[in-house]
C-alpha cells in the first residue's frame, strides 16, 4: 500500500463518462473495463496484441483536433490512458445498430462473435480518420491488426466495402462531425474535444511511482514479456511526456523522440519525404493496433536480435541520446547492444531520441524481411542496406542484419568491403562470402541454421534486386 499512496490520480473519459483511477497504473486497460467497469464487450483473447479481440479507441487532442487510433487493450497500461478519451465497444452503441454493425450483421461477417467487437472498433477508427486517400483500400488495411477464425474473411471484407462507401462521402467535412450527424457514432462525440480539454487540465501527465523498475513506453514488448509483474511493480512511464516525442529535421539530420510511435513515422513527412517506399517498410511489421503504440525506443531498447526497426536504424548508422534525468550521454546505436539482451545502460537510463542522418539523391536504402507468416510477424531474418554513391562507384555502405547472432548486428566487414567498389555480380558474390563470416545463427522456431544464412544471402540479393533491375536476374537470384 506505501506504494500505492504516491500514485496520482489517472483521470479520462471513458466512452460518454469521465473516470478516476487511484490505483496502479500499470493495470492494463483491457483488465480495468472488463472487471472494474463491467464492460465485457472487449474480449481477452491472446493478450499479447496479435488477435485484435481487445481493440479499442484512444483519442486525443493534436494540432487542435481530435485524433482517434485502435490500440490493443491488452498491452495498454492506464498510465497511458490518462488525459484521452478511451472508447470500448459500449462506446459506439446506439439505439439501433450503427452503420458499422450494421454492415457486418448485413454481410454474414460474424459467426461465433467472439472476434466481433474488435473489428468494429478497428473500423470505427478507421471512420474517425481524416487523412484518406484510398478508402476500400485503407479501410481493409484498417483491420490488418483483427484474427476471425470462422468466417473465412471474405463476408469481412464485403461489410469493409460497404463502410468505406460510407466515408468516402464526408467530402472534407470535419471527420468527428460527419460520424455524428450522420449517426455512423454517437452524438456525443461531437462534445469529446472540449471536455478532453478541460479534463487535461487537471490530469496528471506522467502518473508513475517515485522509484522505477522499468520505464515503460508503448508497452508492446515489455507487457508481452511480463505481463503479470507489471500490475505489481514500480513504474515510470514515458508515452506522455512531451519532450520524447516529436520528429524533426535540421541541416540534413532528423530527430526522432524515443516515445514517438510507428504510426508517428509513417505520418511524418520528413520521413516520408526521405524513405519514399517507407510505406512498403512499415507493412512489414506488426499491424495497425501496435504500431499506434510500439515506440522507436521501446523497439531499440528491447534489444530482440531481429526487431525490424532496430535493423533498420542501425543501416542508417544512428545514434542514440540517454538520460538519466541528471545528465545525457550520445552513442551510435551499433555500440548499443553488448550481447544477447545486455545494453550499454544503466538501469537507471533511458532513451531520449534518436538521430539520423536522411538518405541525400545519392544515397540508396532498402530494408527486406522474411517471416513465417506472410503479415504480422516478428522476422526469421531481417536487413537493411544503405549505400551512397558516387556516379557508379559506391562511397560507402551499411549493412545491417536480425536473426543471424545474438544482437541486431551491423556487418562492418561487409560493408567496409564495399566502399570504393562498382556494383558488379562479381561484388556481390564476394559480399555474401564476407557477410557470412560475420554471423552466426542458431536453429531455432524460426529456421535452421542453414535456412538463415541462406536467408541473409538472399535479402542482400534483393536489395540488390530492387537498385539494379537489369543486373539482378532469376538465375542469380536461385544461385
Amino acid at each position: 500500500m506505501s506504494k500505492l499512496k504516491k500514485l496520482k490520480v489517472i483521470k479520462f473519459i471513458l466512452n460518454d463518462k469521465e473516470v478516476q483511477y487511484p490505483g496502479h497504473p500499470g493495470v492494463v486497460v483491457l483488465d480495468y473495463v472488463r472487471y472494474l467497469k463491467n464492460l465485457t464487450g472487449t474480449k481477452i483473447g491472446c493478450r499479447e496484441g496479435d488477435c485484435g479481440a481487445c481493440t479499442i479507441l484512444v483519442g486525443e487532442i493534436v494540432l487542435d483536433k481530435m485524433r482517434y487510433r485502435s490500440m490493443t487493450s491488452c498491452l495498454m497500461p492506464l498510465a497511458n490512458a490518462n488525459g484521452k478519451h478511451i472508447v470500448t465497444i459500449e462506446g459506439v452503441n446506439m439505439d439501433i445498430l450503427n452503420p458499422v454493425q450494421q454492415a457486418m450483421s448485413d454481410e454474414g461477417a460474424t459467426q461465433c462473435g467472439f472476434c466481433t467487437p474488435g473489428f468494429v472498433m478497428s473500423l470505427a477508427g478507421f471512420c474517425l480518420r481524416d487523412d484518406v486517400v484510398d478508402y476500400q483500400k485503407e479501410a481493409l488495411a484498417a483491420i490488418d491488426g483483427n484474427i476471425c477464425r470462422c468466417t473465412g474473411y471474405k463476408s469481412i471484407q464485403r461489410a469493409v466495402s460497404k463502410i468505406a462507401e460510407i466515408c468516402s462521402k464526408r467530402a472534407g467535412e470535419d471527420v468527428v462531425k460527419y460520424v455524428a450527424k450522420n449517426k455512423i457514432l454517437p452524438s456525443y462525440f461531437e462534445n469529446i474535444k472540449e471536455k478532453l480539454a478541460i479534463l487535461q487540465l487537471s490530469a496528471n501527465a506522467s502518473a508513475s511511482i517515485a522509484k522505477s523498475e522499468y520505464f515503460v513506453s508503448g508497452g508492446t514488448d515489455l507487457y508481452v514479456q511480463k505481463h503479470d509483474v507489471m500490475p505489481h511493480s514500480e513504474l515510470s512511464f514515458l508515452m506522455n511526456k512531451n519532450e520524447l516525442q516529436g520528429i524533426t529535421e535540421e541541416n540534413g539530420i532528423c530527430i526522432i523522440g524515443a516515445a514517438s510511435s510507428v504510426t508517428d513515422l509513417i505520418e511524418s513527412p520528413i520521413i516520408r519525404k526521405a524513405f519514399p517506399n517507407f510505406e512498403t517498410y512499415y507493412k512489414l511489421v506488426s499491424s495497425t493496433p501496435i504500431r499506434n503504440m510500439a515506440t522507436i525506443a521501446g523497439n531499440l531498447v528491447n534489444a530482440s536480435p531481429i526487431g525490424d526497426f532496430t535493423a533498420f536504424f542501425l543501416a542508417l548508422d544512428a545514434s542514440i541520446e540517454i538520460s538519466d534525468n541528471v545528465s545525457t550521454r550520445i552513442i551510435r546505436l551499433k555500440d548499443f547492444y553488448l550481447g544477447y539482451k545486455k545494453l550499454s545502460k544503466k538501469p537507471n537510463e533511458f532513451l531520449k531520441s534518436l538521430s539520423v542522418k536522411l538518405p541525400s539523391q545519392k544515397s540508396r536504402f532498402n530494408f527486406e524481411k522474411v517471416c513465417k507468416r506472410t503479415n504480422l510477424d516478428i522476422a526469421s531474418v531481417n536487413s537493411a542496406m544503405l549505400m551512397e554513391l558516387d556516379g557508379s562507384s559506391i562511397l560507402n555502405a551499411n549493412i545491417s542484419a536480425g536473426g543471424v547472432g545474438p544482437t541486431p548486428m551491423f556487418l562492418k566487414k561487409s560493408s567496409e568491403y564495399l566502399a570504393g567498389k562498382k556494383v558488379s555480380l562479381d561484388v556481390i558474390e564476394e559480399l555474401l562470402r564476407i557477410a557470412q563470416t560475420e554471423i552466426a545463427p542458431i536453429s531455432d522456431a524460426r529456421g535452421t541454421v542453414e535456412y538463415k544464412r541462406l536467408l541473409l544471402n538472399q535479402l542482400i540479393k534483393g536489395h540488390f534486386a530492387v537498385w539494379y533491375p537489369e543486373m539482378i536476374n532469376a538465375e542469380f537470384l536461385t544461385m
